[in-house]
């Protein structure tokens, strides 16, 4: 079997990512694939992929031909510190400001909101509200016999 290491199209029209896959090369690269190493976005800056070295090194050690594109991303990982490689960080200073504002705007709503907790969420609240309208339906029982 002839292994690849190649990219697979995923996203919407004009708006294309893709994931690193292994696939066995006879295969269409949208058919069954074997295991996804990773992922590439052409229309992010700075780094605009994450891949699993260790994985790909293991695969390219049974044989498994990369593609130029794939090759390349292999090469610009291993340049790159372990963390960033591996799980695609995006430094502060590539993130757009309306990502952070909105990312602050989202945690203002969520503080100024009163959210109980299970510790104020006791039975005996509960348990008091039946025992009061407990007798308030007797009551009603009583009027209506």
């Amino acid at each position: 079997m002839a292994v690849k290491i190649r990219l697979r199209r995923m996203g919407a029209k004009n708006a294309a990512f893709y994931r690193v896959i292994v696939q066995d090369g006879r295969r269409a690269p949208t058919g069954r694939f074997i295991e996804t190493l990773g992922w590439y976005d052409p229309t992010q800056e700075g780094i605009n992929f994450s891949l699993n070295l260790d994985r790909a090194d293991y695969w390219l050690g049974n044989g498994a031909q990369p593609s130029d594109t794939a090759a390349s991303l292999i090469k610009k990982a291993r340049t790159l510190p372990v963390e960033q490689a591996v799980s695609g960080e995006v430094t502060e200073e590539e993130i757009p400001v309306e990502a952070v504002e909105a990312e602050e705007a989202a945690e203002e709503v969520v503080s100024e909101e009163e959210v109980p907790t299970e510790k104020e969420e006791t039975k005996e609240p509960v348990a008091e509200v039946v025992a009061e309208e407990a007798p308030a339906a007797e009551a009603e029982t009583e009027e209506k016999s």
